[in-house]
């Protein structure tokens, strides 16, 4: 199990992952951030680069703003 930050920038043209210097990522996402849709985004792309289901990704803090953490089973 591993905890990562994750600043999100919803309404991208593309759809990418970025890790940054400090450890954390910066995720590009199609989606807006309407109804919880960039959230099941994230969980989304998350799951294909770390290779684990959708459920095994959740976010523990931040599902309203771009800062968030998120726990990776």
């Amino acid at each position: 199990m591993i905890t990562i930050k994750v600043k999100v920038i919803p309404r991208a043209k593309h759809q990418k992952i970025e890790k940054l210097p400090d450890g954390s990522f910066k995720v590009y996402l199609n989606a807006p951030p309407l109804e919880g849709r960039a959230n099941e985004a994230l969980i989304k792309i998350l799951s294909k680069e770390f290779g684990v289901s959708k459920s095994e990704v959740e976010i523990i803090r931040g599902e309203k703003g771009k800062a968030k953490v998120v726990k990776i089973f």
